[in-house]
């Protein structure tokens, strides 16, 4: 049985996910209960599980409710516990479970919180980010260091590049700007933002795209790039002063 996976907008700017596959529905992360509701309902789904990457509240704020009307469990991090609803299994790093295109791995991605995870479909050739690997961007480091955001995401950019990934905002318009100010003349980026102004006028998602579109667009993943290096008057410098003087750059723009 393949995922089906529905991309759920909640509050302003935020996305749930349901994915229904051979061991029932799960939801990764809970903004809202509201919208996620009407999605299972106008499929006729329960809800088996939720999922979630990490503990502030609009990645959270929707999961009493959902629990109490679906009984269903809830997971997440094991080291945000403490910072999290009440948890019916805590998730170590490397962890994995599933059958067929619903066997899951746990990917440790600490940086935009301590103990932020990814949630890996291998066999369906998907991931959900949250705000750790973003669409053209990555999350704020309200928590870790850059080392620690650079370090998980060269995890993330090294997984097949054919991977779905499934980030946990809206934001691609604006970090489509930002990436220019890095790489005006990447041609692939350009063509890009033009893609994701053309979505926006028409009110469709981009938060959702193929790990080999960000490898070769998002800033934050190239930081490696010879090119990149030689754009910011860096060449020679290590791969993570590169992402540390990007990621500066992107919270001052």
């Amino acid at each position: 049985m393949a995922l089906e996976i529905v991309t759920i907008p909640c509050l302003s700017d935020n996305y749930a996910y349901l994915v229904n596959g051979p061991d029932g529905v799960a939801l990764i992360d809970a903004p809202e209960a509201a919208p996620i509701i009407d999605a299972l309902e106008a499929r006729g789904w329960g809800l088996d599980v939720i999922m979630i990457t990490h503990h502030h509240h609009d990645h959270v704020g929707g999961v009493a409710e959902l629990k109490a009307k679906y009984g269903c469990m809830v997971m997440g991090p094991e080291a945000e516990k403490d910072k999290l609803p009440p948890l019916d299994a805590a998730l170590p790093d490397g962890m994995s479970g599933g059958t067929g295109d619903g066997f899951m791995q746990i990917i440790s991605v600490p940086g935009h919180t301590l103990g932020h995870v990814a949630y890996h479909y291998p066999n369906a050739k998907a991931v959900f980010t949250a705000d750790s690997l973003m669409s053209l961007g990555c999350g704020r480091l309200f928590e870790g260091s850059p080392e620690m955001m650079w370090d998980s995401l060269s995890k993330l950019a090294a997984l097949p590049p054919d991977t779905m990934v499934y980030s946990g905002h809206e934001y691609t318009a604006s970090n489509a700007r930002f990436a220019l100010t890095i790489e005006p003349e990447n041609s692939t980026l350009k063509s890009r933002a033009q893609d994701i102004a053309t979505a926006n006028d028409r009110g469709e998602p981009t938060a959702q795209v193929p790990l080999s579109l960000e490898l070769a667009t998002n800033p934050f993943l190239r930081a490696s790039d010879p090119g990149v290096k030689q754009a910011l008057g860096m060449s020679g410098a290590p791969d993570v002063e590169v992402f540390t003087e990007i990621r500066a750059r992107k919270d001052r723009f």
